[in-house]
């Protein structure tokens, strides 16, 4: 179905080749992952399936990218339109309507699709990704992963033969994640689709791939089945990672082969407690903003129904729960600029002694809110409007002047994310740049409270890292941090405290391992292999093989 023949890709502004020499042949009905860090090229590589590579994005393809016998190099995307589906890393950026369900349509509108049979592929789709509730909703009135979910749909309605998808679950929760993944099986089993899915949540969708191309940052393209692949590639998800810790072959993909596999492993960890996957919290930390019986609704609808929440300086809150709960609506009330129809928020000032009365952040000034709350959006880039870094810094550096704070802003960003030039486009960033950027604007007005909005979403596994690095120094410095997420792998591993939404009530609240143990939903993958004991992470793993290790039994 697809054939690349000898394929590189060389970017006038680049070096080296971002793909170098690339033979690869994809069937039909073929499921492959793509994985590999940010900025090796998954994206480029994903691009000349349907021509965007080089017609749009420029550069020089050398080599043949075949797609169903069509060659991309001679047949620009508006020709390959009928037989490859993209859906982007951004929902909104493909939105042309202002509909769901006009959405849905208007891709069989542009082929010329008759009424009749656009009319069943709507109601069809809909009902697969579980939209029938808001066909009539304005796009930008759903959530995140609404939007994201309506974007695979638009795709799906024209019956495509294959199937691009760039972190189609990036905003999902988990459950929704599962339905949307459920459904694109569906299509590779039941249609024989062709899927290029790339994925940096692997843990979500190894267990569904047919084969895995891994580019390790080299210009390569390495491919192979999934748990062969898997064995020395880069980045992999913690269910193979705990596999490669305890020596098992073949490696597991799922939790259920993981959990037949590691019977051996529960039995020999059963003695040992695991070593806290966070250090444990000052006695006595002071309670930085408390909100009171806080309320959103739209339009009479309640977002965000009578919620109470205390948040402390050195503490690391995860917000979870599904889609459309109320966590956004939440952040931005505590924050002060978003809606909140009832209740209050009062907030310490960073640093305060107490001589300073708590203020809310909804009737301060702008320059006093910025220093009580700091929030970063779902989609950072929304507050990036200067066209180079170093002017956005040199903003951000001259308003916090303005309102009496001196934290220099590039400071801040070389701490983030070191090596960031001071004369590129803020666009031209990659997720976790971009993230770093906005992060660094808001931290120069030394806020006490920093609210962090699906953070994590286009992040690989190693910018995580880094992101779990500056969130613990911010609560280090004595700041509240919370973080809104879906991650629950990263809620393990970042979160001291983990506060759950639904209908915008919290119904849910308290320690990390408490929260996410006792929903199969919210648990992570190691903790699911090895329940009923409580290991969270595969390092907690690895400490206590370690120490077996060292009282006479074999690492793996």
């Amino acid at each position: 179905m697809i054939i690349f023949d000898r394929v590189t890709v060389q970017y006038d502004d680049e070096a080296e080749p971002v793909l170098r020499d690339v033979e690869l042949t994809v069937e039909e009905g073929e499921l492959c992952l793509v994985v590999g860090h940010t900025g090796t090229g998954k994206s480029t590589l994903l691009g000349t399936v349907n021509g965007l590579v080089p017609h749009f994005t420029g550069g020089t393809l050398h080599g043949r990218v075949v797609v169903d016998g069509r060659d991309t190099a001679t047949h620009p995307p508006r020709e390959l339109a009928d037989v490859v589906g993209v859906v982007g890393q951004d929902p909104l950026d493909g939105f042309v309507t202002d509909t769901v369900e006009e959405e849905l349509a208007y891709a069989m509108e542009q082929l010329a699709v008759p009424a009749a049979v656009m009319r069943k592929r709507v109601e069809e789709t809909l009902d697969l990704l579980g939209l029938a509730d808001l066909r009539r909703r304005a796009l930008h009135e759903l959530s995140g992963g609404q939007q994201q979910r309506v974007a695979i749909g638009s795709v799906l309605t024209a019956h495509p033969r294959v199937l691009v998808l760039d972190e189609p679950t990036s905003a999902l929760d988990p459950t929704a994640a599962e339905e949307v993944l459920a459904a694109v099986t569906r299509l590779v089993h039941d249609l024989g689709v062709t899927v290029l899915l790339a994925e940096h949540r692997l843990e979500r969708v190894v267990q569904y791939a047919d084969r895995v191309v891994h580019l390790p940052g080299d210009g390569r393209v390495l491919s192979g089945p999934p748990a062969e692949t898997f064995r020395t590639a880069s980045v992999a998800p913690p269910v193979v990672e705990l596999g490669r810790a305890a020596g098992w072959s073949p490696l597991p993909l799922s939790v259920r082969d993981a959990r037949r596999a590691a019977a051996p492993l529960r039995a020999r960890l059963a003695a040992h407690e695991p070593v806290p996957a966070r250090p444990a919290l000052s006695a006595g930390l002071p309670t930085l903003l408390t909100a009171t019986s806080v309320t959103v609704t739209y339009g009479g609808i309640p977002a965000v129904r009578e919620v109470d929440l205390s948040l402390r300086g050195g503490e690391v809150t995860a917000l979870m729960g599904r889609n459309g709960c109320g966590k956004s609506s939440l952040l931005w009330a505590l924050q002060g600029s978003g809606t909140r129809t009832r209740g209050s928020v009062r907030v310490t000032a960073y640093g305060d002694a107490g001589t300073t009365p708590a203020a809310d952040p909804g009737t301060a000034t702008a320059g006093q809110a910025r220093r009580l709350v700091g929030l970063v959006p779902q989609t950072p880039a929304d507050l990036l409007y200067l066209e180079s870094v170093a002017q956005e810094l040199r903003e951000a550096d001259t308003e916090s002047a303005r309102y009496g704070t001196s934290v220099d802003a590039r400071t801040l960003l070389d701490r983030l994310a070191p090596g960031i030039p001071d004369d590129i486009h803020p666009r031209d960033l990659s997720e976790g740049q971009r993230l770093a950027l906005v992060l660094a604007i808001q931290l120069s007005a030394a806020p006490g409270v920093l609210l962090l909005d699906e953070p994590t979403r286009g992040l690989d596994y190693r910018a995580k890292d880094r992101l779990i690095e500056a969130v613990d120094a911010l609560a280090a410095q004595g700041r509240a941090v919370v973080v809104s997420t879906h991650d629950v792998e990263f809620a393990a591993r970042a979160a001291d405290r983990v506060v759950v939404m639904a209908e915008g009530d919290i119904v849910a609240d308290g320690p990390t391992a408490d929260v996410i143990t006792a929903s199969p939903v919210f648990a992570p993958q190691t903790a699911k292999i090895l329940a009923p004991h409580r290991y969270l992470t595969v390092s907690q793993v690895e400490a206590a093989l370690r120490a077996t290790a060292g009282a006479g039994e074999p690492v793996s």
